[in-house]
């Protein structure tokens, strides 16, 4: 590998940026199949520009890094500033108001992120072969970044468990969190993954799904070409409705789900509920090479269950159908645990400019982990699967 000099750029645009230089970094393994995950691509992260999601006036302002090594491409990193905590999935409220209550400026911050995707995924995007050299360039150039425009701070949300290993070790603040994820332990069908449950978690899981199915209408599996137009304008009312409920405003524009379409569709399942031929409720995942992952939901009708079985069970059924190894299904919800999914340690890694500042956080992450981990082992303890003969014969 060259000792030559590394050179770090930082563009307003993705535009900026070869997509074939930025995915030879973000999703070389494409190249021989489906990418591990589409949020990092050129195409994904050129539909949230583009489409107005992120940019002027969204509190994402695009700083995207590229790292240049002997006229190569050796890494990039989706890089923002922030004009807010909004999301991101990985909750710093309370630390941006003892900022700001001592008397300084947190925001804006600088966001190492895929927008609004709680999905974990590298987020420091380098060449294969320069893994090492390549993350510690942009961890050095986005820390540059922010010390140059006196900026609080520097934030890598829902990062790989390796990076988060390697950032600690040059110096950030690992941060563990925690999600609900479905794996998939080399089922046969829907069937023997319910087999593996324990006798009354898998009568109520079947409960659920004969309630679910007998709502009037039928569920009907989109992928690819399947997926038209005219199903993108059904989706946007489900997603506004579900974005004003939870989060005031939609985060996502119109325009993104359409250029999505155009680029993005061989990567997602569209599950749908139809009642006399008109969809009533939806959700929408996307495929990665081992991994489904679960992105939104909504609905026009409120039905018993539906919601379970489109998001939880239509997933787990799809993933075991293709091979997949897990389902991801978002964040937070503790009402996963009953549908099969187990709590699972997430991560990411902080920068404070301030060194007191930096030390109350490393203290509060060092409580913050041992919490986690007791709660990720006592919600394991109470999941759906079967532990003992007694437990079935109960």
């Amino acid at each position: 590998m060259s000792d030559a000099a590394i050179d770090i750029s930082a563009f307003p645009s993705i535009s900026g940026i070869d997509p074939a230089d930025w995915d030879a970094c973000a999703c070389p393994e494409a190249a021989k199949g489906r990418a591990i995950d589409p949020f990092t691509t050129h195409r994904f992260l050129t539909a949230l520009e583009e489409s107005g999601s992120v940019g002027p006036g969204t509190g994402w302002q695009p700083r995207y890094l590229q790292a240049r090594q002997d006229d190569q491409v050796i890494a990039v990193a989706p890089l923002y500033a922030k004009g807010h905590s909004q999301g991101e999935y990985i909750f710093d409220h309370n630390w941006a108001h003892a900022y700001e209550n001592a008397g300084a400026r947190y925001y804006p911050k600088l966001q190492i992120a895929v927008p609004f995707t709680p999905a974990t995924g590298r987020r420091f995007l380098t060449r294969p072969g320069f893994e090492t050299v390549g993350m510690s360039a942009l961890v050095q150039g986005a820390v540059q970044i922010a010390a140059d425009n006196d900026l609080s701070s520097v934030h890598a949300t829902f990062c790989t468990e390796a990076e988060a290993i390697a950032g600690a070790e040059m110096g950030l603040l690992a941060r563990t969190s925690q999600q609900f994820h479905w794996v998939n332990d080399g089922y046969a069908d829907f069937d023997a993954f319910l087999g593996s449950l324990s006798s009354r978690k898998r009568k109520n899981m079947r409960k659920e799904r004969v309630t679910a199915n007998s709502f009037g209408g039928e569920i009907i599996e989109l992928t690819g070409d399947d997926i038209q137009p005219a199903h993108w304008d059904a989706f946007w009312q489900f997603y506004q409705d579900t974005g004003a409920r939870k989060w005031g405003t939609p985060y996502l524009t119109r325009d993104f789900f359409d250029r999505a379409h155009q680029t993005l569709r061989d990567e997602m399942l569209m599950v749908l509920a139809l009642r006399d031929g008109q969809p009533i409720a939806g959700a929408l995942n996307f495929i990665g090479r081992d991994t489904l992952f679960g992105r939104y939901w909504g609905c026009t009708e409120h039905h018993p269950c539906l919601h379970f079985e489109l998001c939880y069970y239509r997933a787990i059924d799809f993933a075991i159908r293709h091979g997949l190894e897990k389902v991801e299904a978002g964040a937070q919800g503790e009402h996963k645990l009953a549908r099969g999914y187990l709590p699972v340690p997430t991560h990411s890694l902080h920068w404070f400019g301030d060194p007191g500042f930096r030390d109350a956080v490393a203290r509060y992450l060092e409580a913050e982990r041992d919490a986690i981990d007791h709660e990720i082992e006592v919600l394991t303890s109470y999941g759906p699967f079967r532990k003992t003969e007694m437990e079935e014969q109960q």
